[in-house]
């Protein structure tokens, strides 16, 4: 009887446990994983690996992010992306990076990133840096102007944004604990989505004529 009380109790630990141990990337079960970007076979998590015969000696490196990006965008901001895509050496490593730059007034818009948690550095300028809570916790605005050289962190399925509230341009690195962390513009998920959200759900959830919906539409029709 002890015998099977503890077998229970070890289940209910284990069924528990679970979404903790499953929270992040995949531990990888070797020293690289190069990621093959054109390979035909069926992938759960990541990318299958290239043979290291076939890789190279460059896939730790990238200088990518060096480069500022083009922030002649309807955000003034410009985002480049170094996750495995990008960096195939990143494969099962459970990291990422992207490089964000701002013109004065600039504005990376409110999103998530739905599979990783997010620590940057502001590289250049002063940047507003704004993290909403979940319902849970209030929907609380959590805010702070943050200089060069200044961090933040982001927890994981957070919206948040970034303002430029300089005269001058500013930039900022971020990491990721995982090589995909997704990401979700809201305004574009809302008014931009394809197929579009019907008309009914957005006037009752948005509390506005259509009229209003249809202007905000109009503004995601070609995207970010």
């Amino acid at each position: 009887m002890g015998c099977s009380k503890t077998l229970v109790a070890g289940l209910l630990a284990m069924l528990f446990l679970a979404p903790t141990i499953l929270a992040t990337d995949p531990d990888p079960l070797q020293d690289f994983c190069v990621a093959d970007l054109d390979g035909k076979a069926i992938s759960v998590n990541g990318h299958t690996c290239k043979p290291m015969s076939e890789a190279g000696d460059d896939f730790l490196f990238s200088s990518k992010l060096a480069k500022a990006g083009n922030t002649s965008t309807p955000n003034g901001s410009a985002v480049t992306e170094l996750d495995v895509a990008e960096w195939p050496g990143t494969n099962t490593l459970g990291v990422s990076m992207n490089r964000v730059d701002f013109a004065p007034g600039g504005t990376n818009p409110p999103h998530i990133h739905p599979r990783a948690t997010e620590i940057g550095i502001v590289m250049k300028g002063e940047l507003l840096v704004g993290i909403l809570s979940s319902l849970d916790s209030g929907n609380k605005l959590y805010s702070r102007v943050v200089r060069a050289g200044e961090t933040f962190l982001i927890p994981r399925g957070l919206m948040h944004f970034q303002f430029n509230v300089g005269k001058t341009e500013a930039s900022m690195v971020v990491s990721f604990n995982s090589q995909n962390p997704g990401i979700v513009f809201v305004p574009l998920t809302l008014f931009g989505s394809n197929p579009p959200i019907p008309m009914p759900v957005l006037t009752k959830a948005l509390r506005v004529e259509a009229g209003v919906v249809e202007l905000l539409k109009s503004k995601f029709a070609a995207g970010f």
